[in-house]
């Protein structure tokens, strides 16, 4: 079964104070590194001149063919380990190429489209 379509986050939002526990999400960055044993690996983003990390638990979507430095996308559920959170991936693709800050704009635009529609379902239902 497949997990719901969930929501973008900002590789830079995700972390234990602005996303809850168990919420399923999706983000994207650079794999940094990935350890088979262990089955994590780390993506990265930089916003703002700080390089943002993201613990990945792969062991849902293994084997894969980690290439690290490549733009990966994953979805997955948060988690919270060790006091840091963790995605708890269940796709994980390498999108190597794809234009971020199109991506970034293309989120922006879907977080405000979602908003005006709430809005207007708020407004149609008072």
């Amino acid at each position: 079964m497949l997990p719901d379509a969930a929501e973008y986050h900002f590789p830079w939002e995700v972390n234990v104070v602005s996303v809850p526990e168990g919420k399923t999400l999706r983000t994207f960055g650079r794999l940094h590194s990935y350890d088979l044993v262990s089955s994590k690996a780390i993506l990265t983003a930089q916003h703002n001149k700080v390089q943002h990390l993201i613990c990945i638990c792969t062991k849902f979507v293994e084997p894969f063919q980690a290439q690290l430095g490549s733009t990966y996308i994953v979805l997955g559920e948060t988690e919270l380990g060790n006091d840091e959170m963790v995605l708890k991936a269940r796709v994980l693709t390498c999108v190597e190429g794809i234009n971020l800050p199109l991506l970034e704009k293309a989120i922006e635009e879907q977080r405000k489209y979602f908003q005006e529609r709430e809005k207007q379902q708020d407004g149609s239902n008072s």
